[in-house]
């Protein structure tokens, strides 16, 4: 009890260690006399007169001390500790609130390089259907009117999951079939055991680009996108594959590939993985390899 009383009414030139030292020191004699006096009641005097009697109340006094100052340091010291664990765990929480705001800036920026790259490469298609005299160019223009108004003010959404990115690559094939009816087939799926898995905005649909403009635009036959995801023991692969030109003839990645290494590894972590596979007999797959996040 004098311990714990000590700290809250101790003066304040007095340190918190001092105080409880001291109030121990004082306490415990008067202790050892109270309960000499509770177990002797009126006899407590002849009882101290005895010189047995009066060295084993010295004794009680002594080991009372002894013990008391030993508790008291070992306790002090525990307290010691605990504080330097907490703060500590206090550095180590404020060292990882500043990762997190690091890394949310360092996304942003990344996002903000690729946000462009999208846009001026689907107008720079628009624009070729444009000048080709197309027909269907004004119905063009007009979906990516549509598209854009859904689509953008999502893009710098920090909860995006991956069903909306499907939707959005989804929108964008449509709007590239639109253009070339003839030359590009897809597959979106819903994935709906996936559809509420925290994803970073235009991940996937930078893939899915880079295999329109750099599979199926040089090839005369065009081909096939097929995009698809499986999840197995907490390990999510996400793909994106098409029958166009393949590797060899495929322009050396950009801007928007090499921003997408960078953010899926700073979305997920350092294990996160991008391959790229050639495809029989023509083609790419782009896989992505990496461990989820919690669920929004």
């Amino acid at each position: 009890m004098a311990y714990s009383a000590a700290a809250p009414l101790r003066p304040s030139w007095m340190s918190q260690q001092s105080a409880r030292l001291l109030a121990i020191i004082i306490v415990a004699p008067l202790a050892s006399m109270a309960t000499a006096v509770i177990t002797q009641g009126p006899h407590v005097f002849s009882y101290l007169q005895s010189v047995e009697m009066l060295t084993g109340h010295i004794l009680m006094v002594v080991l009372a001390l002894v013990f008391g100052l030993v508790m008291a340091m070992l306790a002090m010291r525990g307290e010691r500790k605990e504080r330097e664990r907490a703060d500590q765990l206090q550095v180590a929480l404020e060292k990882n609130r500043l990762e997190r705001e690091l890394l949310d800036a360092r996304l942003r920026l990344l996002q903000a390089q690729i946000e462009p790259h999208f846009l001026f490469n689907t107008l720079a298609n628009v624009e070729a259907l444009v000048a080709s005299g197309s027909p269907n160019a004004g119905l063009v223009l007009r979906q990516l009117i549509a598209y854009l108004r859904a689509a953008m003010p999502q893009l710098n959404d920090a909860d995006a999951t991956l069903g909306t990115e499907l939707q959005r690559v989804r929108a964008y094939l449509e709007l590239m079939h639109m253009r070339m009816p003839d030359r590009l087939q897809f597959t979106v799926p819903e994935l709906p055991a996936l559809a509420d898995l925290r994803f970073p905005a235009m991940a996937l649909l930078t893939l899915v680009e880079n295999a329109v403009r750099h599979g199926i635009d040089p090839s005369m036959a065009g081909g096939r996108i097929e995009v698809g995801g499986q999840s197995v023991a907490g390990k999510v692969m996400l793909w994106v594959a098409d029958t166009g030109v393949g590797i060899a003839e495929t322009a050396q990645p950009g801007t928007g590939l090499s921003n997408l290494r960078v953010r899926l590894q700073a979305f997920y972590g350092s294990g996160t993985r991008l391959d790229l596979h050639e495809q029989a007999p023509h083609g790419v797959r782009v896989e992505l390899h990496f461990t989820p996040m919690d669920t929004k």
